[in-house]
């Protein structure tokens, strides 16, 4: 079957002829392409040559025991356990944040505006520092037990679980808790503008079939709202990930960056050390880049064109006899 691209113009019709097109040419293109390969070959020029990087000391440091130790736990754990205190803690603001009760909404609003504000380094700085200074140690019982057994004459003070500030500030259970808490007021708004983004019809169509609100929200809304969820939650992971080298202000000593400054420090090794973190950062972070890619694909079928599907849908219809559709 011809088509109007392939039959010349025929004396007073109106199909059009064969067109020749001339491509578009672009010469910065080709400007910008050698000018990006002499600075990658300049680079690569300055690693080769430059005996100050070693990276064979670089690889040492990358596989001694300590730094193993520092990346599993202390950059690792130290990740997965802040991620899901901010996680949860982040769906539970946000619903707060979009609940009728004006009590629960300004708490949250509170909440939100105060660890957003404050710098992840100076937030755990305070907890390993400013806290141990306030209080020696906190007491887990009967609220005013102390008081009441005063007033009484009792010989107890009604504390269960006696707790000392001054140990549980530097271990990675006190900065987990602090990057975890600072996580949550970003994870509040990266919740909310997912539930938001999902139809009011969807809970109304719920509630219409009896559902509670709870269940609503489990098995109805937040399915959908992850679609929008997971990028931002990936981005927040692996800015975690890095975040973590700030438990130094702790400080932590089982942590990644922490003991490789330690060896470079001794060893006067100072730029293969930090080849040897940046290193081992790359690799988690590209793992991680992975894994979200996989996560945001599962979440976001079904919505918009995937680019196989677009590539399949311009390919030509063949009929049955091998002839080209219209």
């Amino acid at each position: 079957m011809s088509t109007a691209a392939d039959s010349p113009r025929a004396p007073g019709g109106d199909r059009p002829g064969v067109i020749h097109a001339r491509p578009v040419s672009h010469p910065w293109r080709w400007v910008a392409l050698v000018v990006i390969a002499i600075l990658v070959a300049m680079m690569i020029s300055s690693f080769v040559t430059n005996q100050r990087w070693n990276f064979p000391v670089a690889v040492q440091i990358m596989i001694q025991q300590p730094v193993l130790d520092g990346l599993v736990k202390g950059t690792i754990v130290g990740t997965i356990g802040a991620m899901v205190i901010g996680v949860v803690g982040g769906i539970l603001l946000a619903v707060m944040r979009l609940s009728t009760n004006p009590v629960l909404r300004r708490v949250a609003s509170v909440y939100t505006w105060f660890f957003r504000g404050i710098p992840r380094i100076v937030l755990l700085g305070m907890i390993g520092v400013g806290i141990p200074f306030l209080y020696d140690g906190l007491d887990f019982g009967l609220p005013f037990g102390q008081q009441i057994s005063g007033a009484l004459g009792l010989s107890t003070d009604f504390t269960f679980f006696h707790l000392s500030l001054t140990e549980f500030s530097s271990t990675l259970f006190a900065g987990i808790i602090g990057l975890g808490m600072s996580e949550a007021a970003y994870m509040a708004e990266i919740a909310r503008a997912g539930i938001i983004s999902v139809d009011k019809g969807q809970t109304e169509a719920a509630q219409a079939l009896g559902m509670s609100n709870g269940r609503t929200m489990a098995r109805i809304v937040l399915p959908q709202a992850m679609r929008v969820i997971v990028p931002p939650t990936g981005n927040e992971t692996i800015a975690m990930v890095k975040d973590t080298s700030l438990l130094i202000a702790i400080p932590v000593i089982t942590e990644l960056y922490y003991q490789v400054r330690i060896i470079g420090t001794r060893t006067l090794e100072i730029m293969a050390s930090y080849v040897a973190v940046v290193a081992w950062y790359l690799i988690v972070c590209s793992v991680l880049m992975v894994g979200q890619f996989y996560l945001e694909r599962y979440f976001g079928r079904g919505f918009g064109e995937t680019r196989r599907a677009a590539k399949k849908a311009q390919e030509p219809v063949v009929g049955p006899a091998g002839t080209g559709g219209v």
